[in-house]
């Protein structure tokens, strides 16, 4: 019984007490990401094995060590996503978006799977909020993306965090480049890991992105991407910084950002936080110019990121910033005997059709225990309903915060309900503003309930 009730390891429960934050943050980006121009895709948990193995690369980690592959019952190689972009960008070629306007640009919240060893903010089954940008090269395109990021840790008051920037350049800098790297770890081929002399042959540059601390202390001393940038590129990489100085984005260039997927080119960009020990790279992009091509299609530049919401979460907590708390319930319509259990049904549903929260009994509780349970759920009105009540056609309704009654029609009780709030919000702002307090209408509101 104990290997059906507990988790799959990597994985992890959101039960209702948290999930409040998970739905905030991402209606969050979300909606933040709209406000840059970006709107929604959905694509398969699943795609073919090709797909990862053609666009993130097969001397990456993630395709080499980390994809859950399985062949289906059709004897097809079938992957759960690791990642959200090559997905992305098989729907964009498969659905002719390159016949839309340019540039396109997609967002989406997914859950992605990597076979790796569980620590905190790693898991084997995680969530990731991401933006593509399809048809523009423009380094202007490449500020933006980098503004959106940004836009969402202040929009969330995340302190201490910084953005690294860097160039890997194109295909053709990359040759110089890697016959550079490929003279250098050479010379101590026998000290690679196994992983990293196969890389050796095949992409070098990958070696810098390894995760092993003797790989790690060698590629230290290795050549800089900076130094073998063509004029186009570099003239690319400036401009970029150009438009980041002038949004007043705060930067730093970290020559060693390679990002952990062969489809990047040129700009390539993390923002990494201390405040989450080891994994601090929060959120990680930047351009990939050869992706589409090499899915099948034509030459479209494309570029974007990935948040980890994990890490978000952790470095929200981490940093000791509160999210909104969930809503609460509005009014809980406590009953005496059938008739009133039925009444309460009908109010309650009419009160939700018109946005309040509203519950009443469901479980056949004695009014003290529905009364104990509206206080633990935390209701900011309650109601009871007897036989007394039905018959005078009035319930007196409880403010749980102030104790004070108020008794209401039961023929207009959501529109007498609603206005008695409205003006309980409107004289608690007049108060604050006839004393000079600061004040905020939301939380102000939010106190009374979610109306």
């Amino acid at each position: 019984m104990a290997l059906i009730t507990k988790a799959v390891k990597g994985t992890q429960d959101v039960l209702p007490s948290q999930s409040y934050k998970n739905q905030f943050i991402e209606s969050t980006v979300m909606n933040i990401a709209s406000d840059f121009g970006f709107k929604e895709i959905r694509t398969p948990v699943f795609e073919h094995t090709e797909l990862f193995s053609r666009s993130v690369g097969d001397t990456t980690d993630v395709v080499q060590k980390e994809m859950y592959t399985f062949n289906d019952k059709g004897g097809r190689s079938i992957t759960l996503r690791p990642e959200g972009t090559a997905g992305a960008a098989r729907a964009f070629l498969e659905h002719g978006l390159t016949n839309e306007p340019m540039p396109q640009k997609v967002s989406y919240v997914t859950s992605c799977y990597r076979y790796e060893k569980p620590q905190t903010g790693r898991l084997r089954e995680f969530h990731q909020f991401g933006i593509e940008c399809y048809g523009t090269d423009s380094p202007a395109a490449d500020a933006e993306v980098i503004a959106l990021g940004n836009e969402i840790f202040g929009f969330l008051g995340i302190e201490e965090i910084r953005l690294e920037i860097n160039s890997i350049g194109c295909p053709e800098c990359r040759k110089n480049y890697h016959a550079a790297l490929k003279e250098y770890f050479t010379a101590r081929a026998d000290e690679l890991c196994p992983t990293c002399q196969e890389r050796l042959e095949r992409n070098p540059m990958r070696i810098l992105d390894c995760k092993s601390p003797i790989c790690k202390e060698i590629a230290d001393g290795a050549p800089v991407i900076l130094d073998y940038l063509c004029d186009d590129c570099r003239e690319h990489f400036d401009k970029v910084k150009s438009y980041l100085d002038a949004m007043l984005i705060s930067y730093e260039v970290n020559p060693r950002i390679v990002r952990g997927l062969d489809y990047y080119t040129r700009t390539v960009f993390e923002f990494v936080s201390d405040s989450i020990g080891a994994q601090g790279t929060v959120c990680g992009g930047g351009r990939y110019d050869g992706l589409i091509e090499e899915l099948g299609g034509g030459h479209v530049p494309a570029l974007g990121f990935a948040m980890g919401l994990e890490r978000l979460l952790l470095l929200l907590d981490a940093q000791g910033i509160e999210l909104p708390e969930d809503k609460k319930c509005d009014i809980y319509i406590a009953s005496i005997g059938e008739a009133a259990s039925l009444k309460a049904a009908s109010l309650a549903l009419e009160l939700r059709q018109s946005g309040v929260s509203a519950q009443f009994d469901v479980v056949g509780r004695s009014v003290k225990a529905q009364m104990k349970y509206a206080d633990k759920i935390g209701a900011s009105f309650t109601a009871v309903l007897g036989d007394d009540d039905l018959q005078a056609n009035a319930v007196k309704v409880k403010n749980m915060e102030s104790g004070e009654t108020t008794e209401l029609s039961l023929d207009e009780f959501t529109d007498s309900f609603m206005n008695m709030t409205l003006q309980l919000a409107a004289s608690r702002l007049q108060d604050a503003a006839s004393a000079g307090d600061d004040f905020d209408i939301s939380s102000i509101l939010g106190s009374l309930g979610n109306l």
